[in-house]
Formats: structure tokens, C-alpha cells, sequence
């Protein structure tokens, strides 16, 4: 039980919660049922990788919007969820993001499942948004790993992939490549453990956001 002398206020869009001093921003908000765009958010991470930048938040006598998930409540806070500047920025986020995700809902395997769609429709905005250019991202399947297919045109590169298996197993099945715009997640057979219990786990395509991995079909 937490110790009546650790909990700390914190009001969210005007509502107020009592919270165990320390804890993660997003996972409170989230929580309590306040959504807040996020891609990349892993629960019980020391160190949250914000690569998404989607789940901005206004903090009060903070100069500037901050992503929810770096932020460990050590004192009491105002916090605001819905701002214009918050909204700008999750939008401009997810623009980026569309840019290299190659969008064509009615062919992928996730369809009605995926954390794009949920996004756009939050945010209404579309998932074919102008006036960036969309980034050439091969459609090769990779079918590197022994019975997981990756599909770089989907990936978003949140690495969630990479860091649940690297939290779980030790290693990573799946490890990023390559730099900038040229950054793509690959399987290393080389570098993983005879043993890594892939088949048992399958916890990486459960935590793939957009349907870039998926288990390969008997006889492909």
C-alpha cells in the first residue's frame, strides 16, 4: 500500500486525482481514461524513447508542450490535454509518421486494428495528409526471421518491437539498421540466441501498432 505522505495532486482538464508521487504522466492519463495520442509507449519503462512525439501535453509554469510519457509526476500539476499548440504538434507528428507508412488499409492484415486509424479519427485528420512526400519505403516483405514476415512499407519504426523483446528475452529478434531516412528494422539471425522463444511469445507483433509484422503462413 502506498504511503498516505506519497500521493501528490495532479488535475488533468480540470479534473483532479490523487497519485503515487512518480509516476508516469501518460500512464496515469491513460488510466484515469483520458486518451492522449501515443504510439511508442511501453508501461514500466525507466526510460520512455518519445519517438512518436505524439502524446504532447500543457503542463502548467512549463514553457513549452512536453511529451506525457517522459514525465514522472513528482509534484503537484496542472496539466492540459487538449490545447490548439498540443494538437498542432500530434498532428504534425502524425503527418511525419504517415510520410513513410505506406498507406493501403484494404490490404493489410490490420485493418480496423490499427493505431494510424485510431489516431486520424482522433485527431480528424486524414490518413493520406498533404502536401509531404512520401517516402520511398520498399514493399519487399523481410523474411529473414524464421517465421515472423516484417514489412518495412508499414513499419513506423516506434521500435516497440526491438524493446520488448530486448526487455523480455535479453536480446532483440528484431534490431534497427541503417540511419535517417534510411533507418529500417531488421531480423539478425546471426545475433540471436538458438533458443530465443520467439514461437512462444509472439509478443512483438502483439505490440506492433500498424500491422508491420505479422506470423507467416504455413506453406509462404
Amino acid at each position: 500500500m502506498t504511503d498516505a505522505s506519497e500521493m501528490i495532486s495532479l488535475e488533468v482538464d480540470g479534473v483532479s486525482y490523487r497519485i503515487p508521487r512518480g509516476s508516469n504522466l501518460l500512464a496515469v492519463c491513460l488510466d484515469n481514461g483520458v486518451y492522449i495520442p501515443h504510439l511508442c509507449f511501453l508501461e514500466n519503462e525507466d526510460r520512455p524513447t518519445a519517438s512518436c512525439r505524439l502524446c504532447f501535453v500543457e503542463i502548467e509554469e512549463v514553457a513549452a508542450p512536453v511529451p506525457a510519457c517522459t514525465i514522472k509526476v513528482d509534484a503537484d500539476h496542472r496539466v492540459k490535454t487538449t490545447t490548439e499548440s498540443v494538437r498542432r504538434l500530434q498532428r504534425s507528428a502524425l503527418r511525419l509518421l504517415l510520410s513513410a507508412h505506406d498507406v493501403d488499409c484494404k490490404n493489410c492484415h490490420a485493418n480496423r486494428n490499427c493505431e494510424l486509424q485510431t489516431l486520424a479519427r482522433f485527431l480528424e485528420t486524414s490518413l493520406k495528409p498533404e502536401p509531404l512526400r512520401q517516402m520511398d519505403r520498399s514493399k519487399v516483405v523481410d523474411s529473414s526471421h524464421p517465421f515472423i514476415d516484417h514489412y518495412p512499407h508499414r513499419c513506423v519504426l516506434c521500435g516497440k518491437c526491438v524493446r520488448i523483446c530486448r526487455n523480455g528475452n535479453g536480446l532483440p529478434a528484431f534490431s534497427f539498421t541503417g540511419r535517417g531516412i534510411d533507418t529500417v528494422i531488421r531480423h539478425y539471425p546471426h545475433g540471436c540466441p538458438v533458443d530465443l522463444p520467439c514461437r512462444d511469445c509472439l509478443a512483438c507483433i502483439d505490440s506492433c501498432p500498424v500491422g508491420a509484422l505479422k506470423v507467416r503462413e504455413i506453406g509462404s
